[in-house]
């Protein structure tokens, strides 16, 4: 036989299209050509090819190779196509019995002895042969990711001599079963280590119930950094759609770790952050910090120190969700449904309203403007730090821990799904008056509000948003004055400094 045709899958965002390996050996001068829109990785898989098949002591044809990856419009990049291509030959050339090719797909980049190294994506891949109905041959190292794929028959091996014993009927590959899960983990950090601050431990209850935006500001040291790390704790438990999503993005960007699976995603990148690093980019389109982050929290630290045009670009991401990579010849669709959270200090040395502190109010004012008004219009709660005092210093944490705290988050966002479907964060602006409509109380307190604070269509919705949140915490059927007054208190923000 001097044709195979062997299935494997590229890389595109987050999908995995299908690709055909189509392998011709014809007489002629031995050449190796491969052609169908491979990268310089691709390209490379000849001499890795070459080196692999003869040192799993198979013979490596000296005829006219022609390899196709189809279809030819489709980009291919990296080493995934090593262990397709391998097969092909060794299938074209007799070597291999290819008649249970149709039921297989393969990814694996080969080393020089035939030994088969992991790839990215595999999760992704895992998935869609899944959706195929068909067996999963890829490398070891790729295993545990893949098999949390429960739809797909993830067959692992560890070199290429292995998969053509399996092929062959020599010695089959044994189908890697995800193992159970172990009880749940707890927290990296709880809450009840934060001394004091309970105004902001409220606003971060509220956020996590609500899948709220929150911005911290105080002094240096107040512990700013200490509460977004324990935003994570409270948030509900990841359901099998959502981890299945997030491990995904994860394994794309080569970055999943098992061990975390079902633990919501927490990010904190530096100030220094470029805008494709933070949104996703690169000639091959990659996730950015804000796609893994996907159904956890992405903290921004020193907020006013980030780029203006880095933090723009989240102004998008923020209303939709999703994020849109394009290139001149590569386009690609990430999910960014992402809880930022972000800190900063009050004026350039921090100290603002103190005697320590030298700015300027031009200082002070320039350091603020490095925040648009559309970006703050978009943080749902505002939230001062304070230092603490000699005594909330010394005394020991007597707030509640994180497990207590999640239990009234998880209860109001139960109320949210059986009532909208969603967090109260995501709700159009069409179903805002009727489902955050406030008491005749609640609506005279908020027409005050709306003319001192000025408050824009956003920030009005947002407001209500917030309300509904503190209802439900509060098992509230209806919005009342009491909530509203605490999510216009949110509200004020920076502008009460």
């Amino acid at each position: 036989m001097s044709l195979a045709l062997v299935r494997s899958r590229a890389l595109v965002g987050l999908n995995a299209p299908e690709v055909a390996v189509e392998v011709h050996l014809a007489n002629g001068l031995p050449s190796f050509n491969l052609v169908g829109l491979a990268d310089t990785e691709v390209r490379e898989a000849r001499d890795r090819v070459r080196a692999a098949i003869v040192t799993s002591q198979f013979e490596f044809p000296q005829r006219r190779i022609t390899v196709n990856l189809a279809p030819a419009d489709l980009p291919k990049e990296g080493g995934r196509f090593d262990l397709p291509i391998a097969i092909g030959i060794l299938v074209a050339s007799g070597q291999v019995d290819g008649a249970r090719l149709a039921a297989h797909e393969f990814v694996g980049e080969l080393s020089l002895n035939g030994m088969l190294r992991p790839v990215r994506g595999a999760l992704a891949v895992a998935l869609e042969t899944g959706r195929a109905a068909r067996q999963l041959v890829l490398p070891d190292g790729n295993a545990a990711e893949a098999a949390l794929a429960s739809a797909a028959q993830v067959l692992p091996a560890g070199n290429l001599l292995a998969v053509c014993a399996h092929l062959n009927g020599h010695s089959a590959l044994a189908r890697h079963i995800a193992p159970p899960r172990d009880a749940e983990v707890a927290p990296d950090a709880d809450l009840a280590d934060v001394k004091g601050q309970l105004q902001a431990r409220r606003a971060l209850e509220v956020a996590a119930a609500g899948q709220h935006s929150l911005l911290l500001f105080g002094p240096p040291g107040t512990g700013k950094s200490m509460l977004a790390k324990r935003l994570p704790g409270l948030l509900p438990r990841m359901d099998e759609a959502e981890a299945i999503e997030s491990a995904a993005i994860q394994s794309i960007e080569g970055s999943f770790d098992a061990s975390r699976w079902a633990q919501r995603p927490y990010r904190a990148p530096h100030h220094s952050t470029s805008a494709p690093a933070l949104v996703g980019g690169g000639a091959v389109p990659r996730p950015g910090e804000i796609s893994l982050a996907h159904h956890g929290v992405l903290f921004l630290d020193e907020l006013p120190e980030f780029d203006r045009r880095v933090l723009e670009a989240l102004r998008e991401p923020l209303e939709t969700g999703t994020v849109t990579v394009s290139r001149a010849r590569r386009r690609a669709e990430f999910p960014a449904r992402f809880q930022l959270v972000a800190a900063m200090n009050p004026c350039p040395c921090g100290h603002a309203g103190s005697a320590r502190c030298r700015c300027t109010p031009d200082q002070i004012a320039r350091y603020r403007g490095k925040l648009s008004g559309p970006l703050l219009d978009r943080m749902d709660l505002v939230i001062e730090v304070p230092l603490l005092d000699h005594a909330e210093m010394l005394a020991q944490p007597a707030g509640e821990p994180s497990a207590a705290v999640r239990e009234r988050v998880e209860r109001a966002r139960t109320a949210q799904r059986d009532r909208q479907g969603e967090p109260n964060s995501r709700l159009a602006a069409g179903r805002i008056d009727t489902l955050c409509a406030p008491d005749n109380e609640g609506r005279a307190l908020l027409s005050h509000a709306m003319a001192r604070l000025n408050l824009s269509a956003r920030g009005y919705h947002r407001v209500l948003k917030v309300a509904r949140t503190i209802a439900d915490l509060a098992g509230a059927e209806r919005v009342g004055a009491p909530h509203l007054a605490e999510a216009i208190q949110y509200r004020r923000g920076l502008d009460a400094r």
